[in-house]
């Protein structure tokens, strides 16, 4: 009895069939309203007070030879409502297709996200830093920041150029000064030397290069700052490939401020040191200081010269001067085409004795020591010496540039000379 109920109250009871005297003649597959249907055929009223009819159980009629849809039910009133199922408990809950549809996708795009950031396994090369932002590591002390060396940075021996490079040293620089919070206005002024105008001018760069990375390399850039003497700063990098380990590049500086607008050399003021101090690490440089005077060297004592030289306005930086990274190239304008094809730079030290701005004309010349001019019949170890000037006489950078052969397929080669 508890189960008839129950499902009684779920599925409803079946009518009682129609008098068995109706004629079907008159009616089509069942009892219809008092009314006259599609066809004008008279249909007769039901006999019985329920709210809804039985669906015809019968066979359907033809008319004319052709089968007639039959009418399921009706409501209340004289409307008619055609229906191609007879209804049930199960087709009259509402249509939850599309919401479940709508789950069902939300659940499968959130778990596309999530399998993104959380791959796995994991990549044994994936980056610490995929997006090459920048972090701080030991302690606070070092910044570290990967690159990846593109296509257009990339010179006709397939290898990053020594600008590529010094740019990238360049960058992590100033990152390290805005991750420490430390940028303010000028590039890369702290906010007390941004209040006296005073910006970080270069004095002296040392680099010796190891290897050179390659077009799709992902290289690491480690720097840090320490004191030297009273008045300045120095600051190191060192440049790792990334997969390896193996370190490709060390590079040194020397750093002093200058007021920005008397263009002046100005001692550190002891609000600005109180600002940079606590970032100084006690450590060596990673490159002993080249102490060897550099010569002077003008027409007269020049191998090669080449006249002419004006910065372009996308040489400039914010502080309206020439890019101390732009001088390398200017200063490789004028060295023997034989050296640039056959070896590459294996370290350089660059003395900053003035600044260069737009208007200015410059002259770069180059003598190879200890070779006479077209003698390069020993490549193993080759030394020159550079002067980047202003065409009224001034020096704007001195340098000293050694030089290895580059190596193809294990062997060296320069020119017309072979050498292993």
């Amino acid at each position: 009895m508890m189960a008839t109920a129950a499902t009684c109250a779920f599925f409803p009871a079946a009518n009682p069939p129609p008098d068995s005297g109706a004629k079907s003649s008159g009616n089509l597959g069942g009892s219809l309203p008092g009314s006259i249907d599609t066809r004008g055929l008279n249909v007769k009223k039901p006999s019985f007070g329920s709210l809804q009819a039985k669906a015809n159980a019968q066979a359907p009629p033809k008319v004319n030879g052709t089968k007639v849809g039959v009418m399921d039910g009706f409501k209340t009133g004289d409307d008619v409502i055609s229906s191609h199922h007879p209804r049930t408990f199960i087709n009259q809950l509402p249509d939850w297709s599309m919401l479940l549809a709508a789950i069902t996708t939300i659940f499968l795009a959130a778990e596309k996200q999530w399998m993104m950031l959380d791959w796995k396994p994991k990549r044994p090369d994936m980056l610490a830093d995929p997006f090459g932002l920048g972090k701080i590591v030991q302690d606070g002390f070092v910044f570290r920041q990967n690159f990846s060396i593109r296509s257009y940075e990339i010179g006709a021996d397939r290898t990053a150029s020594i600008e590529t490079m010094m740019n990238h040293l360049q960058e992590t620089a100033l990152n390290h000064v805005k991750s420490a919070g430390l940028m303010h206005g000028g590039f890369g002024s702290t906010p007390e030397m941004s209040k006296r105008n005073l910006i970080w001018v270069v004095t002296k760069m040392q680099v010796v290069v190891d290897r050179y990375p390659t077009w799709g390399d992902v290289v690491q850039v480690d720097t840090w700052v320490a004191a030297s003497g009273k008045n300045g700063m120095r600051r190191d990098w060192l440049l790792r490939d990334s997969n390896t380990g193996d370190i490709l590049m060390r590079a040194s500086s020397q750093w002093v401020m200058m007021n920005k607008e008397t263009r002046r050399l100005s001692k550190i003021p002891d609000e600005a040191r109180a600002e940079i101090e606590g970032y100084f690490v006690d450590s060596p440089p990673v490159i002993d200081e080249d102490s060897r005077k550099l010569p002077k060297l003008d027409e007269t004592t020049a191998d090669y010269t080449r006249t002419g030289l004006t910065p372009r306005w996308s040489d400039l930086d914010v502080n309206q001067h020439v890019n101390n990274v732009k001088y390398i190239g200017w200063i490789l304008e004028s060295a023997p085409m034989q050296i640039l094809e056959g070896c590459e730079l294996a370290a350089m030290t660059l003395e900053y004795r003035r600044e260069c701005r737009r208007d200015s004309v410059l002259q770069s010349l180059t003598s190879v020591l200890d070779k006479e001019v077209g003698d390069f019949t020993d490549f193993e170890n080759v030394e020159c010496q550079h002067v980047l000037r202003l065409e009224n006489g001034g020096e704007v950078v001195k340098g000293r540039t050694e030089w290895r052969p580059k190596l193809v397929n294990g062997i060296g080669t320069l020119g017309g000379f072979d050498f292993a």
